[in-house]
């Protein structure tokens, strides 16, 4: 049901976009995409237990990763006041990764958001992975999933094409590259909008990114530090 006292304002730093049928989104610099009318939050790609997964095969990877997941996902809370927040796949990384020490910090978290709705709609990894445990309260769905009954936005973990629909979804973990005057260049998580389709970057402190996999028609979104911007497809 969408709520008439939904907040009206872009966050700072939001990009905010209209879909055919006429549903707001913000496209925010912490890598996240809210539809405000229905107060949710939409992340693809955390990866959870990436970097433990990746320790136990003996690479020399980051500590801290899970935190700053967090961290992002608090703020994406704070300024958005979502109500429900969803996952759009791939919220675990691996089954090896997914142990004590992650849950160890994702049951308080969760439990300081315990007003806070929250869905996963499951990705490629998470089929490997497992389901999270049920202390988290994660609703779980296939996709595609539509989030409210009658509406436009349709949540998956792959793009998929929908008549009539605007899908959200991650999977590619989309980028771009700009060029600077002095032959410098930038690569940047991006958000990738065609008709129909809106690929969100990989929100993970600790994931691969792709450039090549973004349609050369789309508009492309760049995340700037704290701010989106849209940008020109590179050439």
């Amino acid at each position: 049901m969408l709520n008439d006292a939904a907040p009206t304002s872009t966050p700072p730093g939001a990009h905010a976009i209209t879909l055919p049928g006429g549903t707001v989104l913000w496209l925010l610099p912490q890598r996240a995409v809210v539809w405000p009318a229905a107060r949710m939050a939409f992340v693809a790609d955390v990866h959870f237990g990436k970097a433990a997964t990746f320790r136990r095969a003996g690479q020399p990877v980051p500590h801290g990763t899970t935190a700053d997941n967090l961290a992002r996902l608090d703020a994406v809370l704070a300024v958005t006041g979502a109500e429900h927040l969803v996952f759009l796949g791939d919220f675990l990384h691996a089954r090896s990764g997914a142990d004590e020490p992650l849950w160890a910090q994702l049951l308080p978290w969760r439990e300081r958001h315990g007003s806070v709705q929250m869905t996963l709609v499951r990705g490629n990894h998470d089929l490997h992975a497992g389901d999270p445990p049920a202390a988290l309260s994660i609703a779980l769905a296939d996709e595609p999933w539509r989030p409210l009954a009658d509406a436009e936005v349709l949540a998956c973990h792959h793009p998929l094409a929908v008549a009539g629909s605007t899908v959200l979804a991650g999977h590619l973990h989309p980028t771009v590259t700009l060029y600077g005057l002095a032959r410098d260049a930038a690569r940047l998580p991006c958000f990738a909008f065609t008709p129909g389709l809106l690929v969100l970057p990989a929100f993970g402190a600790f994931t691969g990114t792709s450039s090549q996999s973004i349609a050369p028609q789309a508009r492309r979104f760049a995340v700037m530090g704290d701010r989106v911007m849209e940008v020109r497809a590179p050439g």
